[in-house]
């Protein structure tokens, strides 16, 4: 059922129910920042800046299996020129290195998105969607409060203006908060990175319901520039 919401304080916006369609992938390179260090180098940099999106200090609350997914509505940042989906209740909190942070009120699930200026043209200059998806797995395990971390899939799609936009879903299961489920989206557009990161519960005991997945996912595929 569609859902009519406000829009960051101007017009309503009309939220459509599930689910973008995901389109499958394609070699390498890298998010090489604005100085003369390697890949490798570069990677683990932007790993550091962002790490707070990249999932491990997430310390995520269980949500409950009967609970109703949030209702979304719609975020538009035109200073560095991205939007996206967010859920209505969720409020949006300061924290050093982010671009914009949005944190559930009953809990610490998370989205944020870090915006970072890059020398790349395209998402593609850095490598294809799998080559990227191994490095944030390799970051992962890295990680001393990471005690595993699985891929669950990698996706490519197409933005608005063309520009190829990469995601990826993959399990953390970390001794801050358990395991988590981690919805990720990227993307280069004048010569900046815009990465998305939503970091949720999903413990045995209390997993993640298919209609929360199902936003979760639709807040992912809504990442796009303006």
């Amino acid at each position: 059922m569609a859902v009519s919401l406000p829009c960051c304080g101007s017009s309503a916006v009309l939220i459509p129910p599930p689910l973008a369609p995901r389109h499958r992938p394609t070699k390498p390179s890298l998010f090489l920042p604005p100085s003369t260090e390697d890949q490798t180098t570069a990677i683990a940099r932007i790993s550091r800046r962002s790490s707070f999106l990249l999932p491990f200090p997430f310390l995520l609350s269980a949500s409950t299996a009967s609970a109703s997914p949030p209702a979304l509505e719609l975020y538009i940042n035109r200073t560095e020129g991205f939007t996206l989906l967010k859920p209505s209740s969720w409020i949006q909190v300061e924290k050093a290195g982010a671009t914009v942070l949005f944190e559930e009120q009953k809990g610490s699930n998370n989205i944020g998105v870090v915006v970072n200026p890059v020398r790349l043209s395209s998402l593609k200059d850095f490598g294809t969607p799998e080559f990227v998806a191994d490095k944030l797995i390799q970051a992962e395990r890295r990680k001393e409060s990471t005690k595993d971390a699985e891929l669950i899939s990698v996706n490519e799609r197409l933005g608005h203006s063309g520009l190829p936009i990469y995601e990826f879903e993959y399990l953390v299961d970390s001794t801050r908060g358990g395991m988590k489920r981690i919805f990720s989206a990227a993307f280069v557009a004048s010569r900046k990175l815009y990465l998305l990161n939503i970091a949720y519960s999903d413990r045995s005991e209390n997993p993640l319901d298919n209609e929360t997945r199902v936003t979760l996912e639709q807040i992912i595929h809504s990442f796009d520039t303006v």
